[in-house]
């Protein structure tokens, strides 16, 4: 394989995943992630969280959003195979439940962090009084 070919297949393959994108914050569920990431985003300008804990937070919403769009691929490749096959909808449960599994799995512990980091900022305040600039 030439460079060039090389290079076409790959800006090519980079084509069809940002082709993804738009699929995937067209569906209700990534909607919603997409607005929690954006609470969260705010939470921590406001609070001023710190670098580690800015890369704890992007870490989790960019594993939340790539589970999602696993998740709706799997969903998506079960209702076809389903109908090309005229399955009921109890033959693809395992797969699709598996994945929502792993969503859910992940938004559990997102809010776990998001407790471990947000919830001392919230409770300092409380407890030494507002901070002095």
């Amino acid at each position: 394989m030439s460079n060039q070919s090389f290079v076409n297949k790959l800006l090519q393959s980079f084509g069809h995943a940002l082709e993804g994108f738009p699929l995937a914050f067209s569906d209700r569920n990534m909607k919603i992630h997409g607005l929690a990431a954006g609470v969260v985003i705010f939470a921590g300008w406001w609070f001023q969280i710190s670098k580690p804990e800015w890369l704890v937070v992007f870490l989790l919403i960019g594993a939340i959003w790539a589970l999602e769009m696993v998740n709706s691929a799997i969903e998506e490749l079960s209702n076809t195979v389903r109908d090309s096959l005229k399955l009921d909808r109890q033959a693809t449960k395992k797969p699709r439940d598996l994945a929502a599994g792993a969503v859910l799995l992940m938004a559990i512990i997102s809010v776990i962090c998001a407790v471990i980091i947000f919830l001392p900022h919230m409770v300092r305040p409380v407890l030494y009084g507002p901070p002095a600039y």
